[in-house]
């Protein structure tokens, strides 16, 4: 007897729909699985086969043959077992009261017939109503992320023998099924604030603009002086997620298995800060059948390389990609792979490997080891950062002055308004921010007066300005603009813009 059941696979970070076809005739008693599987999947004969046993059900000495279609797409993980074991019941005879090629079913199984939670729930349940299921059977632990789909019913199952109630009409299982979130104000709070770095006015000033615009930033200063500490401050002033970015971003986490147990929506900026002995696999994401990055985990929010200099050279250089593009493409044998990798780029890095260059008093360097230290970082790198800026140590009255700073609350409020003005002026392109712009956008949007154009001749030719450098100085000035609530990009603007370069 014949059997069909709905399942889902993960492609990168969106779902791709399996039939799980179950064929059970006389013949000799073998479990055999087809359609390009992983051994993990493989595995997943004798897992059906024992919690089948030890759920009460009977397997008779037949041949059973299970195909997983499309054929031509590599099967990965273990979230078909739940759907294999349906099907194998079905060809035996079990009645199902639902229509089952309405219904999705993930799950992995345990030999005692209990079901495990599985990653990459959310994308798979958003393919399953995309393509008008009506409803999906999901581990328990994975309800409350796939209840934040809208437009389908969502029931959570502990065990294989609950699934076979509910899909036989023995027993009803409530129907779980959120609204959308509203925006909690209370996940937006941070326990570190601006306020709390005393002095650093002209680098919270360059942050301000970075937040404004999504600018990519350097920070070089000596050992001690304050860079972490701001960069790690820098998502409290990034606007609130909206939901379809909040939702796109726990998609990510979900296909990494990263959610917390309690599912929901991701609604903090994510601030991802690698250690400096990172591959680059583990950066940008791979595998055999690939899997997010750190770049994608950092997707609409931070990604912070502490140390640059001590990041081996590969590690750096496949940045350069996502930088440009924000998305990573990797390609396989039976397939192509992409990613979204929309972040903020923010390094440190000292100006010597002691970390006290300039102050020779301090620095124990020499001439070619600061040379050779600096130029581990290389220019095509360097030239996709558009705000450099150098942290000095502070003083020792400022450092135990009582004087209060702006909270990281004002400064967004700021941020904000400059996001707006942008959000508005781009409405009809599809652009967020003014850093996304490319050489045609900038001629339309930030066209420069007769001084203007004057000043930034002067500083292409003496500051050795590249192209996309010269492009980037115009994109941080245009953000200047916007915070200074002006329509035109002026003569200070470029001025500060080029301070930052």
């Amino acid at each position: 007897m014949f059997s069909k059941v709905k399942s889902c696979a993960v492609h990168g970070v969106d779902g791709r729909m399996i039939d799980v076809e179950a064929d059970v005739n006389d013949g000799l008693p073998v479990f055999t699985m087809v359609g390009y599987l992983s051994s993990s999947v493989r595995e997943s004969s004798e897992r059906v086969r024992t919690a089948l046993k030890n759920s009460g059900f009977h397997l008779p000495p037949k041949r059973i043959t299970i195909n997983l279609s499309p054929a031509d797409m590599r099967k990965d993980g273990s979230g078909y077992d739940l759907a294999i074991a349906t099907a194998v019941l079905l060809s035996l005879g079990v009645t199902a009261e639902l229509p089952m090629e309405q219904t999705l079913v993930l799950g992995e199984l345990s030999l005692d017939g209990s079901i495990k939670a599985i990653p990459g729930v959310l994308p798979m349940v958003i393919c399953a109503r995309e393509e008008g299921m009506t409803s999906c059977i999901v581990p328990k632990e994975n309800v409350q992320e796939a209840a934040l789909v809208q437009g389908i019913s969502v029931i959570g199952v502990s065990s294989l023998k609950e699934t076979m109630e509910y899909i036989q009409g023995i027993k009803e299982y409530e129907n779980t099924n959120v609204e959308q979130p509203a925006v909690d104000t209370s996940e937006y709070l941070y326990d570190i604030d601006f306020s709390d770095v005393v002095g650093q006015e002209s680098i919270k000033r360059g942050m301000e603009i970075a937040a404004a615009g999504f600018h990519n930033v350097l920070l070089t200063g000596a050992a001690g002086a304050g860079k972490s500490m701001l960069a790690k401050r820098l998502p409290t002033i990034l606007p609130q997620m909206s939901f379809e970015e909040s939702l796109e971003v726990t998609k990510i986490y979900s296909v990494g298995g990263m959610l917390p147990p309690e599912g929901g929506l991701i609604h903090r900026r994510p601030f991802r800060a690698p250690h400096h002995t990172i591959s680059e696999y583990a950066l940008i994401g791979g595998g055999r059948v690939p899997t997010p990055g750190e770049v994608s985990f950092a997707h609409y929010g931070v990604l912070f390389l502490d140390e640059l200099p001590e990041f081996s050279k590969p590690v750096l250089e496949v940045l350069r990609q996502p930088l440009e593009d924000r998305r990573i493409r990797i390609s396989r044998v039976q397939a192509s792979y992409e990613f979204p990798a929309d972040f903020m780029f923010v390094a440190a890095m000292n100006p010597c490997p002691c970390g006290n260059y300039p102050d020779y008093r301090r620095c124990s360097c020499t001439e070619q080891q600061i040379r050779r230290y600096q130029s581990k970082v290389s220019g095509p790198l360097l030239d996709r950062i558009d705000i450099r800026m150098e942290v000095k140590g502070v003083k020792q009255e400022v450092l135990f002055s009582k004087q209060k700073t702006e909270s990281s609350k004002t400064i967004r409020a700021r941020v904000e308004q400059a996001r707006q003005i942008q959000e508005k002026r781009y409405e009809k392109v599809g652009w967020k921010f003014n850093s996304r712009l490319g050489t045609a956008a900038i001629r339309e949007f930030c066209p420069l007066g007769t001084d203007e154009q004057k000043l930034m001749e002067l500083a292409f030719e003496r500051m050795n300005l590249s192209a996309r450098g010269y492009h980037r100085v115009i994109k941080v000035a245009r953000t200047i603009a916007d915070l200074a609530g002006e329509e035109t990009i002026r003569e200070p603007h470029l001025l500060e813009a080029l301070g930052y370069r």
